[in-house]
């Protein structure tokens, strides 16, 4: 087996990594039955491991399909290659640091995915991510999370985000609380009730994410 693997970076902390992978994931499992996935928790402050000992607790057999690795930064690519071995798809939450913690990650991945927020400071802190992803080589995908529909700010900074010279997203994640009070319970708004449009979402940026992963 040759599993995919996706890495999800942003330098500046704050822009919704955590959330992004663990919906990735989980998306990964229900878009096709059977699909196993593992998701390598990076991050020294242990937020995705957090969230998938939550999910155990709450599902307990029916977490089946997720597996949770940790590694350090450094550690990332040996760690999610291996994983790819056994996995259909490998999906890396990275800390919120200098450059060189996550190029292994990065190195290690067949898409790099970078949430950022819609503001002019999110969009500065972007740039240095974006850089290193391509020292790399890698391929990217800007993805904007906590969108706030018809806001002038949303519309400015997709504007600016295109002068970062990367692909951008068609999906997005809107500014919604069943992101956060779902993961609180180990799980996703795939999962829970009363979020028909965070729903559609997560299943649009899924579509996008994977089909472009699984068609390379």
């Amino acid at each position: 087996m040759a599993g995919k693997i996706i890495t999800i970076a942003q330098q500046k902390g704050g822009s919704g990594k955590t959330t992004l992978a663990a919906h990735l994931a989980v998306a990964g499992i229900l878009r096709k039955p059977g699909t196993s996935v593992a998701i390598l928790d990076t991050d020294p402050q242990g937020s995705l491991g957090q969230w998938y000992l939550k999910r155990c607790e709450t599902l307990g057999d029916e977490n089946a399909g997720l597996e949770l690795r940790t590694a350090s930064a450094w550690g990332a690519k040996l760690e999610a290659r291996n994983l790819a071995k056994t996995h259909d798809l490998v999906i890396i939450d990275t800390p919120p640091k200098a450059d060189w913690d996550c190029r292994p990650a990065m190195d290690a991945a067949d898409l790099v995915v970078i949430p950022i927020l819609p503001s002019p400071v999110d969009l500065w802190a972007t740039a240095p991510t974006v850089e290193t992803a391509a020292k790399q080589k890698a391929n990217c995908l800007v993805v904007l999370n906590r969108a706030v529909a018809r806001a002038r700010l949303t519309g400015e900074s997709l504007e600016a985000i295109k002068k970062l010279q990367t692909p951008v997203a068609k999906a997005h994640f809107g500014n919604r609380v069943a992101f956060a009070g779902s993961m609180g319970s180990g799980k996703t708004v795939l999962e829970i009730g009363g979020a028909g449009p965070a729903r559609a979402e997560v299943r649009a940026l899924a579509d996008e994410v994977l089909g472009q992963v699984f068609a390379a």
